[in-house]
């Protein structure tokens, strides 16, 4: 095996970052609405994220990549701070809250499948990269941005009209 170039450990290191706040994002919202429609959905889409999660760190470990610890605790600070957003309400969740979040999850999941097509675009490499996973991961990526996407769409329609 080559080793691997400095620039591919960045971008595993930042999204193995931003998959540590999605993943916080995700219980979070799955917690929130316990007991509804949104967090049984959720609380199954979180599982999977963390799957994910711990799909990017094998790929890592294959290709000896150091994790960044400073980078993976700003981003679960990032995530906490990111609570703090102004919801219509002045302490608690609010309906508000889940529609932004989940919001917050679109883009995050768009980025996790970005990842996996570009680890898809290093078929041939000399790297050990399992590219039948990686295929299986770009598809759990689009159902899961397709579930997350119907929920959004339902909390808009349920949140934007109130006053």
């Amino acid at each position: 095996m080559s080793s691997v170039p400095g620039l591919l450990g960045v971008y595993l290191n930042d999204h193995h970052a931003g998959s540590v706040a999605g993943v916080e994002l995700a219980r979070r919202i799955a917690k929130q609405n316990s007991g509804n429609e949104y967090g049984r959905e959720m609380s199954e889409i979180a599982e999977e994220i963390e799957q994910d999660r711990e799909d990017l760190v094998r790929i890592m470990d294959r290709l000896a990549v150091r994790r960044k610890r400073l980078r993976l605790g700003a981003a679960w600070v990032g995530e906490k701070i990111g609570r703090l957003k102004p919801n219509g309400r002045l302490l608690g969740y609010s309906p508000l809250s889940r529609l932004i979040e989940l919001e917050g999850l679109v883009i995050g999941i768009t980025g996790k499948r970005a990842l996996w097509r570009s680890l898809e675009q290093l078929d041939g490499a000399e790297l050990p990269i399992d590219q039948a996973r990686i295929g299986e991961l770009i598809a759990r990526a689009e159902s899961q941005r397709e579930r997350v996407e119907r929920l959004r769409l339902r909390a808009a329609s349920e949140v934007l009209l109130q006053d």
